[in-house]
């Protein structure tokens, strides 16, 4: 799996005629849709900004609720996170075509997990630092699909969704 995932992104980069991240600098983009974790499936919103060809800052919000047994009795959970991103886009150094944008970097913000008062378990508030990898795909000038890896905090796991560039 890793060798054909390694191999089809030497074939973009080898065949890319036109080189840039898709929003540029002083670009912007937004972002939504949902994602996978072991605590529910969350829904994201968030937005870039391109502060250098290459690389962008941005932020992101997301929302989720799940249920789960805990000493015998049930409880639901709402979770809520509000990050800062940045992101390095490998499209120069890998001269990869401009309908494709391959990224990685990293997130830091607060989320807050919200509990019934009686519930013991250890789920909290707290900090979270994420490091993340994605890529999108460009059907037209201002639409996208993207998907997202990432770990290490409550708000992490992974994300499908649209980007739309302004």
């Amino acid at each position: 799996m890793k060798k054909s995932i390694l191999f089809l992104v030497l074939v973009v980069a080898t065949t890319g005629l036109f080189a840039q991240s898709p929003i540029g600098e002083r670009g912007k983009q937004i972002n939504f849709g949902t994602g996978f974790s072991s605590y529910g499936i969350p829904l994201y919103f968030g937005m870039d900004f391109g502060v250098h060809p290459d690389i962008t800052v941005g932020f992101n919000g997301s929302f989720r609720s799940y249920s789960d047994n805990w000493d015998g009795d049930s409880y639901n959970h709402s979770v809520i996170g509000l990050f800062a991103n940045g992101n390095y886009h490998f499209n120069t150094i890998l001269n990869i075509p401009r309908d494709w944008d391959f990224y990685a970097g990293l997130s830091l913000g607060y989320y807050i997990w919200n509990n019934d008062s009686k519930y013991g378990g250890s789920n909290t508030s707290g900090l979270g630092f994420d490091a993340q990898i994605g890529g999108r795909y460009y059907w037209s000038s201002h639409w996208g699909v993207n998907l997202e890896f990432g770990g290490g905090n409550a708000t992490s796991g992974g994300r499908i969704g649209l980007s739309y560039i302004l």
